[in-house]
C-alpha cells in the first residue's frame, strides 16, 4: 500500500538533529541553506545533480501552438523554461524494492 505522507523541511531537519547531533536550529539552518543553494543554481540556469539520488534538469521549450481542449481554438503557448527530475538508477532500484 502506498504511503500518503510527505517529507517536509522539518522532517529533514529532525533527521539531521537525530543522526548528527546538531541542534534543531542548526539543523533547520542547514536544510534551508542546501535548498537555497539548489534554488540559486537552478535560477542561474545550472542543472543540480545529487549523486545517488537524481538530477534536476532545466529545459527551454520554444513557442508552439496549443489547443484549448474545451473549445478547440488554437492558441500560442509562449516559450518557457521547465524543470524536470531524473531519478538515479540507485534511487529507482531502491524504490522498486519497496
Amino acid at each position: 500500500m502506498r504511503s500518503m505522507t510527505t517529507l517536509t523541511r522539518a522532517d529533514l531537519a529532525e533527521a539531521l538533529n537525530r543522526k548528527l547531533g546538531l541542534s534543531r536550529s542548526e539543523s533547520l539552518t542547514m536544510v534551508e541553506s542546501i535548498l537555497s543553494h539548489m534554488c540559486d543554481a537552478l535560477a542561474q540556469g545550472e542543472n543540480v545533480k545529487i549523486s545517488g539520488f537524481g538530477t534536476f534538469l532545466l529545459r527551454d521549450k520554444g513557442q508552439r501552438i496549443g489547443r484549448n481542449p474545451k473549445t478547440g481554438v488554437e492558441v500560442p503557448i509562449t516559450p518557457r523554461r521547465v524543470m524536470t527530475f531524473r531519478a538515479s538508477q540507485m534511487l529507482k532500484d531502491r524504490i522498486a524494492k519497496g
